[in-house]
């Protein structure tokens, strides 16, 4: 596909290096969801592996090209070491692909980032630094680190192995996309909505990619709809897994290429699709994983009838926030 850096035959191969606890995750139709929707709904289930997140799937694919630089003749101590910024998943997901490869990782993260995230990345392994700021104060601290200690700067999103090892996701999507007249996808940094979209216009190009966004986080969807980067000021909102400011210029591009929409919707949706995913479907998921729910929620005659597919990303939340928003009594 022109103007993107995704390769599908990249892709194919890169779930080799993939470990398969995290591949061909749970995808079936939901039915207790249809009446609350009115449309016919399929979750594809990313918190059933050990970090809980689709993240490892681009964390297996960079580890993997680490440690194998890291073998070579005259490979030095930084080849076998790297750093990210993140708002927790990734941190997570780094860490567990680093630990099983014996590579040395550094997590930079928010000091206002979920606890629960924070104590996951420490107890996997990790070195993790807390900065003040939100996210993109962490991704600046990050390329500091890295520069400063000669070692590899992950980029999620930027990285094409973490786009690549997201757009794994869409081949397994591909396969039963016939069924599908649309895909739910949360939109963050880009490396979910670019990797899966583009496989699914590659194999599937009659579904419908469609991803999705907070209010309260909006700069990727007005990047998209304006086609051009938009920086926005601090964002508000409980999805802090989709939340940064700085769109990424080249993810950018190949969005452009592979989404048929980008929405925004509303706080009071995130959490009443986090409720109906709990209600109806027995499971726990973070704000971010909540965003396709919420946008039927949001436009329910743009969906009724139709088959749709949302990714459940994550499932990482902080327990005491998850049951404030949900109205479960402490």
């Amino acid at each position: 596909m022109a103007g993107t850096r995704i390769d599908i035959g990249r892709v194919r191969a890169v779930r080799g290096m993939i470990d398969p606890v995290f591949l061909d995750t749970p995808l079936y139709g939901c039915e207790a969801l249809e009446p609350e929707l009115g449309c016919a709904v399929s979750v594809k289930l990313e918190t059933a592996n050990p970090v809980r997140s689709f993240k490892a799937r681009g964390t297996e694919v960079v580890a993997s090209l680490l440690a194998g630089a890291g073998a070579g003749a005259g490979a030095g101590a930084g080849s076998r070491a790297a750093v990210c910024a993140s708002a927790g998943n990734l941190g997570q997901a780094l860490a567990w692909s680093g630990r099983r490869r014996g590579l040395d990782v550094t997590v930079v993260a928010s000091r206002s980032a979920p606890a629960a995230k924070l104590d996951r990345i420490r107890a996997l392994g990790a070195r993790l630094e807390l900065v003040d700021g939100d996210f993109e104060a962490a991704r600046d601290r990050a390329a500091d680190v890295a520069r400063h200690d000669g070692v590899r700067l992950v980029e999620d999103s930027l990285d094409i192995e973490t786009c690549e090892g997201a757009a794994t996701i869409g081949l397994e999507l591909a396969d039963a996309a016939p069924a599908f007249d649309a895909v739910l996808i949360a939109l963050g940094g880009g490396a979910l909505a670019t990797g899966v979209g583009r496989v699914l216009k590659s194999l599937a190009p009659g579904v419908e990619v469609i991803c999705v966004q907070p209010l309260g986080a909006p700069a990727m969807t007005l990047s998209w709809r304006r086609g051009r980067v938009v920086t926005t000021g601090p964002t508000d909102t409980i999805a802090d897994g989709v939340a940064g400011r700085r769109p990424i210029p080249v993810v950018l591009d190949d969005l452009l290429q592979v989404a048929d929409d980008a929405v925004l919707v509303r706080e009071d949706s995130i959490i009443a699709g986090m409720r109906l995913l709990l209600d109806h479907a027995g499971l726990v998921v973070e704000p971010s994983a909540a965003l396709g729910v919420a946008a039927i929620l949001e436009d329910r005659d743009r969906f009724a009838g139709r088959h749709v597919a949302t990714i459940v990303c994550g499932g990482n939340v902080d327990m005491g926030a998850y049951r404030r928003w949900v109205g479960i009594a402490p």
